[in-house]
This record gives structure tokens, C-alpha cells and sequence, in this order.
């Protein structure tokens, strides 16, 4: 069985700031509801995962609150909206504070994440003190970092953000475990990441959202889709 002793930390934007990197495609209504079915579908996997101590989502949007409420997950009030990397080591910083035994840090907008990846991710990270990694599609990003105890690793999230994490964990006499997973791969920053998503449909909300909305249409449009076969 999965280890049942991290806690999920889920640094969430505020929507309206969400996703702007997507502007240029979409529109900023359009980009609200994406991030909160990307949400929804990273919540949902995460509550039918027996192996975790809990979820932290750290936040001050009021639509993230109610998703939170609805999947059991606790909130800790990000009042400066503050970003990611400082998001994330608030909510590492009160875990250790309250004696926790680790954390698994997951974004928002990673729609394809599944409870097996999340197993997968537990079973491989090790005793304390011990690192986890799962790479970006690119291998440049951080898309989870699991760390015992939860303040072990200095965070620091952007596009360039696994080498410097695989780094900092060996600078402290760590060897990081390595986890590469196509549910924990895709995150939806950019219009090349939200193509290659639309590339093999998935029972997700937020495929369901492009496709219903006409987005995925638009897409195809403006950059042929590949298909490929579909995701169960």
C-alpha cells in the first residue's frame, strides 16, 4: 500500500490572474474556466488517492475555497497572492511547523494527473530525509517535488526549476528519486502545452470545456492537432 504520511500543498492563483500566458489563444473568461477545470480534474485524482495525509491548497481565490470545501481539502490563507515558489514554501514552512512527516507539492493545472501517478510518486519517495522529483514534458520544469520533512528543500519554481531542485537536494548529501509519468508531464502553461493536450482526448473537465466550448476547433485552426489515440 501506499505511504499515507505526505501532505498535498497546491499553491492556486486567483483565476483572474490565471493562466496568462495563454492570452494570445484565450480569452481571460475563457482562461478562468480552464484553470478551475484544470482544478477540479487535480482535486478529484487527489481525493481517490488512499496514500496521502491530507491536501493544503494555498489560496485566496474564492472559487478555489468552494472546490476545496467540496474535495475535503484544507486552505491556508495566501493573502498576497504572493506566487507559486513563495505560495509553496509557506505551505512546506506551516506543515513542518505543525509536525508533519512531509509534503508532495503539486500545481493546479496538470489536468491529466491520475491517483496512480500520485501512488507511483509515494511508493518511490523514500525515509526521511528524502527528495522526490517529476520533471515537466521538457524535463526543464518542477511538476512535483515531494520532499520529508516538508522543509527540507529550498523551493524554486519557473520553467527552469528541476535542475536547480535536483541540485539543491544533492548540496544537502540527498540523491533525489526520479519519477516520470505522463499524468504528472503536462502542465497547461503555453499554447504549444494546451495543443499537445488537445492532441488525445482524455475524460478530463478541462478537455470537456475545450472541446464543448468550440476552443479546441479554434485551436485546430490556428495549429493543426495531431491526433492521437485517447486517453482512459
Amino acid at each position: 500500500m501506499p505511504r499515507a504520511d505526505l501532505w498535498v500543498v497546491m499553491p492556486v492563483k486567483e483565476a483572474q490572474h490565471a493562466k496568462q500566458r495563454l492570452a494570445g489563444v484565450l480569452s481571460p473568461q475563457e482562461r478562468r474556466a480552464l484553470f478551475r477545470a484544470m482544478l477540479e480534474d487535480v482535486l478529484s485524482a487527489l481525493a481517490a488517492c488512499p496514500g496521502l495525509a491530507g491536501i493544503l491548497m494555498v489560496t485566496r481565490d474564492p472559487e478555489a475555497h468552494r472546490l476545496a470545501a467540496r474535495y475535503g481539502a484544507r486552505v491556508l490563507l495566501d493573502e498576497a497572492d504572493r506566487g507559486h515558489t513563495a505560495a509553496s514554501t509557506l505551505g512546506a514552512r506551516t506543515l513542518a511547523e505543525e509536525g508533519a512527516a512531509g509534503m508532495l507539492q503539486l500545481p493546479a493545472d496538470i489536468p491529466l494527473v491520475r491517483p496512480e501517478d500520485i501512488a507511483a510518486l509515494l511508493q518511490t519517495h523514500g525515509d526521511a530525509p528524502a527528495v522526490t522529483l517529476a520533471p515537466s514534458r521538457d524535463a526543464r520544469g518542477s511538476n512535483a517535488v515531494a520532499c520529508s520533512p516538508p522543509d527540507l528543500l529550498p523551493l524554486r519554481f519557473g520553467d527552469d526549476s528541476f535542475l536547480p531542485h535536483l541540485r539543491r537536494a544533492r548540496a544537502l548529501g540527498i540523491e533525489p528519486q526520479i519519477v516520470r509519468r505522463p499524468g504528472l508531464a503536462l502542465d497547461l502553461d503555453t499554447p504549444e502545452d494546451l495543443a499537445a493536450f488537445l492532441a488525445a482526448p482524455s475524460q478530463t473537465r478541462a478537455y470537456a470545456y475545450l472541446a464543448e466550448s468550440g476552443i479546441r476547433e479554434r485551436i485546430a485552426r490556428l495549429r493543426p492537432i495531431q491526433t492521437a489515440p485517447a486517453r482512459i
